[in-house]
This record gives C-alpha cells, sequence and structure tokens, in this order.
C-alpha cells in the first residue's frame, strides 16, 4: 500500500491531485486464469509458443480487459474506504462507467504496471450521493505509453440504500 491516499469524506480536498498505486507484475499465471474465467483461449495471450512464432510482440502479452479490471486492486491502495459494505457505517461505492478509455499500449507478459489517479471532478449527484470523476492511466513500467487512459466515473453513497 501507499502511504498517499485519498478517502471519501477529504477527496473533494485533492481535485486535481494524483495519486499512484504500487507496481503490479502481469505474469502468465494471472493472464492464463483470466483467460479461462472469460472463455477466451486467443493464443496471443495464452500461448508462448504460438506468440514466440506469430505475434507482433514476440511473447504474450495481457488481454486489455484484464489490464482494466485491474484498476480494482490498484486504486484500492490509493481510495481507502471500509469494504464492508455495510451502508448503515461510512458509506460504499459504486463504478458508474467511463469516459474516453482507450487501451493504448500492449502490456507484456512479466512487465508491471502501476495506476495513476486524478481526482478531476467530486459533485452532489442527489442526496446522498456523490460522483467522483478520476482521470485514470496505467503505466507500463519502463514503457513509453500508458497501457490505458480515460476518466473513470464512481458513486460513492452516504450510508444509505440506493
Amino acid at each position: 500500500m501507499t502511504d498517499r491516499f485519498f478517502t471519501p469524506q477529504n477527496v473533494h480536498d485533492h481535485i486535481g491531485e494524483t495519486f499512484s498505486s504500487n507496481w503490479l507484475l502481469i505474469d502468465q499465471q494471472r493472464i492464463n486464469v483470466f483467460g479461462a474465467n472469460t472463455d477466451d483461449p486467443d493464443p496471443h495471450h495464452i500461448d508462448p509458443e504460438f506468440c514466440a512464432k506469430h505475434s507482433p510482440w514476440g511473447k504474450p502479452i495481457s488481454f486489455g480487459f484484464l489490464t482494466l479490471s485491474l484498476l480494482t486492486p490498484l486504486i484500492y491502495q490509493v481510495y481507502r474506504y471500509p469494504l464492508d459494505g455495510d451502508p448503515d457505517t461510512e458509506g460504499y461505492p459504486a463504478s458508474y462507467g467511463f469516459d474516453g478509455l482507450r487501451l493504448i499500449a500492449p502490456v507484456p507478459v512479466d512487465s508491471r504496471i502501476r495506476g495513476h489517479f486524478t481526482v478531476k471532478k467530486v459533485a452532489e449527484r442527489k442526496p446522498g450521493q456523490r460522483q467522483i470523476t478520476l482521470g485514470v492511466e496505467v503505466e507500463i513500467e519502463g514503457g513509453d505509453k500508458p497501457a490505458l487512459a480515460g476518466d473513470w466515473h464512481m458513486i460513492w453513497f452516504d450510508g444509505q440504500r440506493a
């Protein structure tokens, strides 16, 4: 976990600030499990021998949706709140969608990625609900382009049922 984070209670104090997660390894096992769980047998991701002969990258790459799904554990490092899901205590978050999401560069197997989250906007959606917009970028260690970028919209429910 990083030492620098924001919370639902103070997110409005951090508009314009960027928070970065720790590095996360994208190994072949993670890629294979994702492929198995999503019924996707694409050899560009799960077959190193195929990739060595036929892939433009020479080795497997992460599924784009795997990289996208890893935003969740990456943001847990910088956006802190109780994970109990009890609306009678602190409240709870929900993803609301993305704008401008682009998968920019492939993530080669055995690469490390980290997330950068910029607090762009915090606005009351309706009583007891705040919409939080984060600029997100997933960096590939040593890469010259990010793996993905876009705006992530979330809703924070302040101790009430939706």
